[in-house]
Order: C-alpha cells, then structure tokens, then sequence
C-alpha cells in the first residue's frame, strides 16, 4: 500500500514539475510591456521593440469676422496615432505617425493621394551624439514648428508660423548633439530633402532643399528636454536660455510657402531664415521668433490666362510669447504676432496683427490640459482699409 502511495506522490509531483516547466516556456514566449509615453511591448528575445501612443484635440471656437454674421465651429482639430521603437538592434529607430481628422488630412480630390501619412522615418544613432535619419518628418526649421502641436501653450502656432514655416518633408537628415545640464551646449542639424512637402506623389523634379539648424545653450541644457514643449512645466531652478537659427534654401520650389501651400504657375528658388529664442525660469516662459522669405519676382503668372497668378508668400514676420504657470498648474499666456509682406505682394494680402490671451490647465502636463483662448487679428490693406477680426475658443488635449 506504501508503495503505491508513493509512486501516486511522484507522479503527482512529476505532473506538476513538468506543468511548472511548461508555464515557464509559455511565460518567456511572451511580450514584455512597459508604460511610460504611451504603451510600449518588447519581444522576448530584445529584437524589436514597438510604442504606441495616441493624441486628439477638441475644440470650439465662436467666430466674429468684421462684415460677417458670428459663427461657430465645433471640430476635432487632431487626431493622431503615433508607433516607434527599434528593430534588430536599438540604435535603427523607426518612428511613424498618421495623421486622421479634417484639419490634418485635408480636402479629397479626384486623382489626389489621401494625405495621413505626417512621418515615416528611420533613424540610426551609432552613439549620444549623432543621429541619421532617412524619410519623412519634419524639418529642422524655427522652434514653435519643431514642437508637437500637443506640447503648445495656446491652441494653435503663431501666424507667422502658417505662413513662414519650412513643414515636413521626404530626406535624409543628420544630427550632431551634445547638450550638457550645466555647460554651455549645442546641437548641429542638417537636412538634404526634396523640397515638396509631405507625400507628394506627382511627376519629380531636379531641385532640392537644403536645411541647416544651430541651437546654442549658453547655461546649459533645459531640464527634461525643456526646448521640446512650450511653458516652464519643470520649473527650471536656474535661468536657462537657448539662442537658435535655421537657414532653408529650397531650390526651384513649386509651391507658394515652398513645402506648404498651392501650386505656382513657375518655379521659384526660395530662401528662409528663422531665429528664435526661448528662456525658462521658475515657472516664467518666454520666447520669441523671427521669420523671413525671399525670392526674386515672387508673382507668377498663368500662361493660358494672363488675368490669373499666384505668389510665393514673402516677408517677414516676429512674434513674442511669455507665460507664467502658478502653483495649482493654471497657467497664463500672452503672444503678440506681427506679420508683413514684402512691397512686391503687399497690394495682395494684408499686413497683419494678432493678439492673443489663454489661460491653460495642466492636468497631466501637456498631455491633458484644457485650454481657453481669445484672439484678435488686425488686418491692414495696401489701400488703408482694415478689418478686425476675434475668436474665442475652447480647447481639450488629451493623448498618452
């Protein structure tokens, strides 16, 4: 009787051995997951890695345009999902991000490719400091344009980066980093890249743009990449500023704003200059920006209809931004914009100003805010009429 039930016992024991052993070869077959910026899974074996994060933005706006009747519009302004990590080795990153709602996609037309795709990049970084990218993302150009739309104070960028901004693009891009939190830094970024804009998908062409960035920290880097959202969310302990230009040269460029904008009736050779500044301390945020465009004769004009043209938009334009962010994470902004055209297009648009007020709360930092704004535009015409236009607008961020 002993015997058998002992022999009962070791199997038993067996059994759950074996069981035991099969949990384990499940358990190393399955995905790790890790939760930071938005979910990320890393095979078992290290060699992909994969993030997945998402963003929307709700907004309400009441308009009230001089010569109009007040309207109101109600819309998902954003609505973006974003996937990157590495595969085969952590130094080849991919980075890829879609782009769904109205604003983003843009108008359907017959013959035209749906515009969702905003970046499709691979990037390899043999060590801290360089960085090699080869698709499509944005290009080094002024500072607001570089940050997220999510990581904006106000709910949208400045007039001036509408018109003057240099936009993502398809190319090979190289980066020199080397920031340091408490010595003077700088980064070096350089962009070979079409000059078309995002997905284009028409006939080529011979002409290229050419892309160079200088950001220089005199203090010192910002804490937690500071430069990359707008507001003093970390609080910098110590003053610390950055001094940053980039030149664009987009050569036999299509489009009115180069990668932006409707089609030219002739190609014309743009030249952009952007500088910026930004200084962070104690919950204090400000920054300012200027933009200029040039080309020779601007104006094109349609060889089947002489009464029709289109123009390159250029000028120059400077905005200023400051903010303060008080202990309970309200936080207020002011931003003044001034935009004017060049004397060869001032008689076809308006020389421009724009006031802004917002007050911004931070739930989860940028990733959830609510944010409340009201602005007025002035617009000035070459035949000394004006108009005055306002919005007020309601807006909520969230994404992970």
């Amino acid at each position: 009787m002993k015997k058998i039930i002992f022999s009962c016992l070791g199997i038993f024991f067996c059994l759950i051995s074996n069981a035991q052993d099969n949990n384990d070869i499940r358990l190393s077959a399955l995905p790790y997951y890790s939760y930071g910026k938005g979910l990320g899974i890393t095979s078992p074996d290290s060699i992909f890695q994969l993030n997945i994060r998402f963003r929307m933005q709700n907004r309400l706006t009441y308009l009230n345009n001089e010569d109009e009747d007040p309207a109101y519009e109600a819309l998902i302004r954003r609505l973006r999902l974003r996937f990157d990590g590495y595969v085969g080795d952590p130094k080849i990153i991919y980075v890829i991000q879609l782009s769904f709602s109205p604003g983003d996609v843009g108008a359907i037309e017959d013959g035209e490719n749906l515009n969702i795709i905003r970046d499709a990049i691979v990037f390899y970084r043999p060590n801290e400091h360089w960085n090699i990218g080869f698709g499509q993302t944005k290009l080094p150009g002024n500072r607001q344009r570089i940050n997220s739309s999510g990581a904006l104070q106000l709910t949208d960028r400045s007039i001036n980066n509408a018109r003057f901004n240099i936009d993502r693009d398809f190319g090979l891009q190289v980066y020199y980093l080397n920031e340091l939190q408490n010595n003077f830094s700088y980064n070096v970024k350089t962009a070979v890249s079409t000059g078309e804009g995002r997905n284009w998908t028409r006939e080529p062409d011979n002409g290229l743009a050419f892309t160079g960035r200088l950001e220089l920290f005199p203090l010192g880097a910002f804490k937690s990449n500071g430069t990359l959202f707008e507001g003093d969310l970390k609080r910098e302990d110590k003053p610390k500023v950055m001094f940053s230009g980039s030149y664009h040269y987009n050569e036999k460029a299509r489009r009115t704003q180069g990668t932006l904008g409707n089609d030219l009736f002739e190609r014309r050779d743009l030249k952009s200059l952007l500088l910026d500044a930004v200084f962070k301390y104690d919950g204090w945020a400000f920054q300012t920006a200027y933009m200029n465009r040039m080309t020779d004769n601007p104006i094109t004009i349609n060889p089947e209809d002489a009464a029709e043209q289109r123009f390159a938009y250029v000028g120059d334009g400077y905005d200023a931004q400051l903010s303060y962010l008080f202990d309970n994470n309200y936080e207020v902004i002011g931003r003044f914009s001034h935009q004017k055209p060049h004397e060869d297009i001032e008689r076809l648009t308006p020389q421009t100003n724009q006031y802004s007020l917002g007050l911004t709360k931070y739930i989860w930092e940028h990733s959830l805010k609510l944010q409340a704004e009201v602005t007025k535009t002035d617009l000035n015409y070459f035949d000394s009429s004006n108009r005055e236009n306002w919005y007020v607008r309601f807006q909520v961020e969230i994404g992970i």
